[in-house]
């Protein structure tokens, strides 16, 4: 009796472990990219990492691409006013400077 309960818990962990195996990941193709448009004024401190392209930007950009799914980050920085429209709101004076958001494009 005990052999055939225990022969019935292997084959139950066996059928785990196949049906994990097989099961699709959620990480992105490796050849997909994807930018992120991240507001300067996040709130974190990240902002003068990521601008100045300094050593700290390269881990906070892996990290937010780590967190969306993908592997790395494959470019970071100020974003081109060519990579936003109208989303980003307009400075409430005239000679206030609008805010550039940071842009993450990421890969595998």
């Amino acid at each position: 009796m005990r052999r055939a309960v225990a022969f019935v818990g292997l084959l139950g962990i066996v059928a785990g472990g196949v049906s994990l195996a097989i099961m699709p990941t959620t990480r992105s193709a490796a050849s997909e990219q994807r930018t992120f448009l991240i507001p300067g004024s996040d709130g974190y401190g990240v902002a003068d990492c990521i601008s100045s392209k300094a050593e700290c930007g390269t881990v906070v950009a892996n990290a937010w691409c780590e967190a969306q799914g993908f592997g790395k980050a494959v470019a970071f920085g100020v974003a081109e006013r060519e990579d936003f429209t109208g989303s980003v709101a307009k400075p409430a004076l005239a000679t206030e400077a609008p805010e550039q958001p940071l842009s993450i494009t990421c890969g595998d």
